[in-house]
């Protein structure tokens, strides 16, 4: 039958780890005094701030308005974001050189950018209950006075920002009312214009005018018909010209064409066809030697120069006769066609006629389109000058009231130019740190013990705990069994064994300390090669 596991007491762990004091001890030992050894190098922290607050406008409301909290917030939202990029942050890096050592190693401008931007903190101020408007900005390094300086600017770049987000503000704002008053003013001015405009525009347009209007009108229908007429004329004219012009084009090629065909083309002759046949008889007998004699045997040499020699007289007559092919195209080119000279300068002719008939009959059109619209404007004149001094009322309206906008929208741009409005301060400067944040090199320590300890406590129980399943002691026995135990034999040893198992396991310890004693400096080299622990020293970890 089976029997449940036998559950040890706290004296019997205590007895285990007793026993395994060294295997837990040793690690303990090196892991807590590598990290210690790191930790206790690494550089100082300081921390210093500065307060910031809103200030209120010297101005009354009425005179300049107050800007609310939600756009305040936004404000400084956005000049946070600019403060805290990366053209902004750079100077600082080269200006008081931070993170040199970092730098030195090879790192990456913009990961040295991004450590910076963890160092500085800002948040809403917590620690002056008398402020509640405010808000800190700290910053962490390893130098204090550097510490300070990079906060004070921090904190000037927060003003300066500030001052030159609202100066820029109020100036577009104050160029946009400006740009929209000038609309309005011209907007004013072309309606009053075009008011006298139309009012002295219309004194011939009376309604006595009407009939003679409408003669005019017809007369210029009339031309506008004899025009269009003429213009259709020219057209078919010049198209049945076009069709003259490409046919006498396609019969002159062909002419070219057949006079270039006439000439002999020296491949259809005998005298080529012989020389093709000496050629490669020449050519056969040129193997024939090859397979007897070196490509430079004297009969070889001679045989290739009589190829190369019909060669070239094959490519001589057909050069001769692309020669005459070109001298004849020059020829046919140069010789004028008079049916196509003709056909060209009429056509040309024609067109220049009809340009001529189309700007007079645009020229009617505009004069159609001007005595229709006077004609219409007859009956309408009264109806459309009452809508144009109603559009002018509402221009001027518009106008009066852009200007009140100008006028309090100016008062706000000097006010931000004078830094009489609302804005922002620092009320505590940046103070020098006298003593360091970070690291806390006490409990980092602690945590390398804890950390030793537990490795520790691993490798024993790695040994111990598959021994708790089996038989070790009487009470085992006992519990396993349901027997008593009546009497236990003690470890019977040799003479031999009895001296070799205590200097077995005093050589285990002395190894145990000499893998302790190396594993030291070797763990605080690996620890310092991962920079593990410069993540603890910017303080915020």
């Amino acid at each position: 039958m089976s029997v449940e596991f036998r559950q040890r007491k706290i004296g019997e762990y205590a007895k285990i780890a007793w026993k395994r004091k060294w295997l837990i001890a040793l690690p303990a030992v090196a892991i807590s005094t590598a990290v210690a050894w790191v930790v206790y190098r690494l550089p100082n922290v300081y921390e210093s701030s500065t307060l910031i607050v809103v200030r209120p406008s010297t101005l009354p409301t009425g005179v300049v308005p107050s800007i609310t909290e939600d756009s305040m917030t936004r404000q400084l939202t956005g000049i946070a974001q600019v403060v805290t990029s990366r053209s902004s942050l750079e100077p600082l890096v080269g200006r008081y050189e931070l993170y040199k050592a970092e730098r030195d190693r090879g790192e990456p401008m913009e990961v040295t950018i991004n450590s910076l931007r963890r160092d500085i903190k800002v948040e809403v101020n917590t620690s002056r209950n008398d402020i509640t408007n405010g808000f800190n900005i700290s910053f962490r390094y390893r130098d204090p006075r550097i510490t300070q300086a990079v906060t004070a600017e921090l904190a000037s770049k927060y003003v300066n920002e500030q001052t030159k987000s609202t100066i820029n503000s109020t100036g577009a704002a104050k160029q946009f009312i400006d740009e929209q008053v000038k609309q309005s003013k011209d907007a004013l001015d072309a309606v009053d214009n075009k008011r006298l405009e139309f009012m002295t525009k219309n004194v011939g347009n009376l309604p006595s005018e009407a009939s003679s209007l409408v003669a005019q009108l017809g007369g210029l229908r009339e031309q506008q018909k004899a025009l269009m007429a003429e213009i259709g004329r020219l057209q078919d004219r010049r198209s049945a010209l076009n069709t003259q012009l490409n046919l006498a084009r396609k019969t002159s090629e062909q002419m070219r064409d057949e006079a270039i065909e006439n000439i002999t083309d020296p491949k259809t002759t005998v005298a080529w066809a012989e020389l093709v046949k000496r050629k490669a008889d020449l050519e056969a007998g040129l193997q024939r030697m090859l397979t007897e004699y070196t490509p430079k045997h004297p009969d070889v040499v001679a045989m290739r120069a009589q190829i190369q020699a019909i060669t070239d007289q094959m490519n001589s007559m057909v050069a001769e006769r692309d020669e005459r092919i070109k001298q004849r195209q020059e020829k046919l080119k140069d010789r004028p066609d008079l049916a196509i000279t003709g056909a060209q300068s009429e056509i040309k002719m024609i067109e220049g006629e009809i340009t001529r008939q189309q700007k007079l009959l645009a020229e009617n059109e505009t004069q159609l389109n001007e005595m229709v619209r006077r004609i219409n404007e007859v009956p309408g004149a009264e109806v459309s000058l009452g809508a144009i001094d109603r559009e002018y009322q509402t221009k001027k309206t518009a106008y009066e009231s852009l200007l009140a906008q100008q006028l309090r929208i100016g008062l706000g741009a000097d006010a931000a130019t004078q830094q009489q409005g609302e804005g922002i301060e620092v009320i505590d400067a940046a103070y020098l740190p006298s003593q360091p944040v970070a690291p806390k090199r006490f409990l980092l320590s602690a945590l390398g013990l804890g950390l030793g300890l537990g490795l520790g406590l691993l490798f024993a129980g790695s040994i111990e705990i598959p021994k708790l399943f089996t038989i070790q002691t009487s009470e085992d026995a006992r519990h396993y069994t349901g027997l008593p135990v009546l009497v236990s034999v003690p470890l019977l040893l040799t003479p031999q064994e009895s001296i070799a198992i205590p200097r077995r396991r005093k050589l285990l310890l002395a190894a145990g300390f000499a893998i302790t004693v190396i594993s030291i400096p070797l763990l605080a080299l690996a620890l310092k090669a991962t920079h593990v622990f410069e993540f603890f020293t910017s303080g915020r970890a």
